[in-house]
């Protein structure tokens, strides 16, 4: 409990945090001194403003302006999505946005719980901040017990303490036993007073007994030290115990095992709009008919309307693109690498080298191919060989030619039915070939 006289400290902080329109231009501001440049833009014999309501997402110029205008602040593109049959905003990340703040403004947006003017384009940090300050003030409950309304004030007065962090990064110390299991910081407040759930999914499967004997209940600092102790220890069932945590963070290095996205597809309910951590990045995550999705953040898929979620289905990171409807939508940009795309041409070329080998499993002599050998390689071996017959069938088919010309060089005018009747003989095998080609599966 505060001291008599100071029970409104904190409420009052936040009040003078909230007000940062006194030194932060506002939404309409922002837009509309970009609008301006491009308007100064088209009277210079620039391009023309678009009209109001038909506008394009801002490109970079307008972005260009507001960095003028706003020197050292960080101006982020907002990408208006189709969300629920309603227009939502979404706001996008750079190289080096803060993806804390992101992350939760994202939720508070697709939850309807901070909404922005239509048609905003570009949005600073500051302003963000200023969005998220004043959700916290309307957020307050209202009818509630003394105790109860000291504790929200204290843990409102701590969330502001660490509050300018969400626009650098949160100290968030996972611990592998649960996912929603964290080593208690006053970051975690954040989202306890916000009433947004924070997730990871770097967990150690139980039945790995000696990988959870390791690991034990450390949090992700603490097995850190442990290993650095283990290995400077004398106790030879320590340095085992440190080499095998060691091998654990070594082996689950994408910070997501197996289990770990198991129990976050059980534990994340159905349209839950969450925090998801890993690698120390923080991504907006909803489960859609039992699937895991991660918003799409990304400046680079700006453009892309219809690329708003991609699927949390595998430890690799190479998720599926999809709409916000979560119907799989490709990006339509051909600058943009679809990853899941070239998994599956991979796949289609070892399935055709494996119809090939089925073809030729007659003429291969396969205890030549040693044991253990992998997919790739022994596709590899097989298209060696088809180069290599393909390669000596040519080399046979000139030498043929070569000598014909030969005999013709030499043959007198009235052995021209001769000459004719050779060429006819010489054709015939190469009809056969094209016979055969026709039935057989070549590839290129």
């Amino acid at each position: 409990p505060s001291p008599p006289g100071e029970e409104s400290r904190s409420l009052d902080s936040l009040e003078s945090f909230s007000n940062l329109h006194s030194c932060c231009p506002s939404s309409s501001e922002l837009n509309s001194d970009a609008e301006e440049a491009v308007v100064a833009g088209a009277a210079s014999g620039g391009p023309a403003p678009e009209p109001e309501g038909d506008r394009p997402v801002v490109g970079s110029q307008l972005l260009s302006a507001s960095k003028e205008r706003f020197p050292g602040q960080s101006v982020y593109h907002i990408k208006w999505v189709r969300w629920k049959e309603e227009n939502t905003p979404v706001i996008t990340q750079n190289e080096n946005g803060p993806c804390p703040l992101l992350a939760i403004m994202n939720v508070l947006l697709l939850a309807w719980k901070i909404k922005l003017p239509p048609m905003m384009e570009i949005i600073t940090a500051e302003q963000l901040m200023e969005y998220l300050g004043d959700y916290i003030l309307d957020a307050k409950p209202r009818e509630i017990s003394e105790i109860q309304r000291l504790n929200y004030e204290q843990n409102m007065s701590d969330a502001m303490a660490i509050l300018h962090k969400l626009q650098t990064g949160l100290d968030v110390n996972v611990k592998f036993t649960g996912v929603r299991v964290f080593e208690y910081t006053p970051e975690c407040i954040v989202f306890d007073l916000l009433d947004i759930p924070l997730y990871h999914g770097w967990l150690v499967d139980p039945q790995v007994a000696d990988i959870v004997k390791a690991v034990g209940n450390c949090s992700y600092n603490q097995l850190v030290e442990k290993i650095i102790s283990c290995k400077q220890s004398d106790n030879s069932e320590l340095v085992s115990e440190g080499f095998v945590a060691e091998q654990f963070l070594n082996n689950t290095a994408t910070q997501l095992t197996y289990h770990g996205l198991c129990e976050l597809t059980s534990a994340v309910q159905e349209g839950e709009l969450c925090v998801f951590f890993r690698n120390n990045h923080f991504s907006t995550m909803t489960k859609y008919k039992g699937q895991l999705y991660l918003l799409v953040t990304d400046q680079g898929f700006l453009t892309e309307e219809k690329v708003v979620w991609e699927s949390l289905h595998n430890v690799d990171g190479d998720g599926n693109f999809c709409d916000s409807e979560f119907h799989l939508r490709p990006p339509s940009d051909p600058e943009t690498v679809y990853r899941g795309q070239q998994d599956q041409i991979d796949q289609d070329y070892l399935m055709a080298l494996s119809l090939q080998q089925e073809q030729q499993n007659q003429e291969i002599n396969w205890e030549q191919i040693p044991e253990g050998i992998s997919d790739l390689e022994l596709a590899k071996k097989l298209q060696e060989e088809e180069d290599r017959r393909a390669s000596q069938y040519y080399q046979e088919q000139e030498q043929a030619a070569a000598q014909v010309q030969q005999v013709q060089g030499g043959a007198s005018p009235a052995s021209g039915r001769q000459s004719g009747s050779n060429e006819r003989k010489r054709k015939e095998p190469r009809e056969k070939e094209r016979e055969k080609e026709k039935n057989s599966c070549v590839l290129l």
